[in-house]
């Protein structure tokens, strides 16, 4: 059986796979997943273009997936993967949706929400907050990224 950080690199690669998929149809290639006891219970990638949502983002629709399988727009004891840091509009769903941990791939170093530009779900100041570990498959989930505007310039 995998320890606690196999599994996280295992889902991540989940993640990533949402990331390319994502890609392949012109979004910022970001996935999430996400997991309630080793179950996972929803995937996305980012789908803002194609759908005409400003809130596309891969961790929305994850949360929103969940939710609906779920039958509840709360999600205690879930997991959260996501291939880049959260922004503050994702980290604050995730707060609302009363996730218990966030997991994620490359840092956001102009925009991330909840270890880079802020602390959202960390610093005590909201009434939940989740446990988050960074830097899983960190060099992996940048390069989908840098390779992805590489070819858009």
């Amino acid at each position: 059986m995998l320890d606690g950080h196999g599994i996280d690199t295992e889902i991540m690669k989940l993640a990533l796979s949402e990331a390319r998929n994502a890609a392949d149809l012109g979004e910022v290639p970001v996935g999430a997943v996400l997991v309630l006891d080793g179950e996972i219970i929803a995937r996305a990638g980012n789908n803002l273009i194609a759908a005409g949502d400003p809130v596309g983002h891969a961790e929305i629709r994850a949360l929103r997936k969940g939710a609906r399988q779920l039958g509840n727009y709360r999600l205690p004891g879930t997991t959260l993967y996501v291939t880049l840091e959260p922004c503050p509009m994702c980290a604050s769903a995730m707060i609302h949706a009363r996730i218990a941990r966030l997991v994620f791939g490359a840092t956001d170093p102009k925009g991330g929400g909840v270890v880079s530009q802020y602390k959202i779900g960390q610093d005590g100041r909201l009434n939940h907050g989740f446990a988050v570990s960074g830097g899983i498959l960190a060099e992996k989930c940048s390069l989908i990224l840098k390779e992805f505007f590489q070819k858009r310039r």
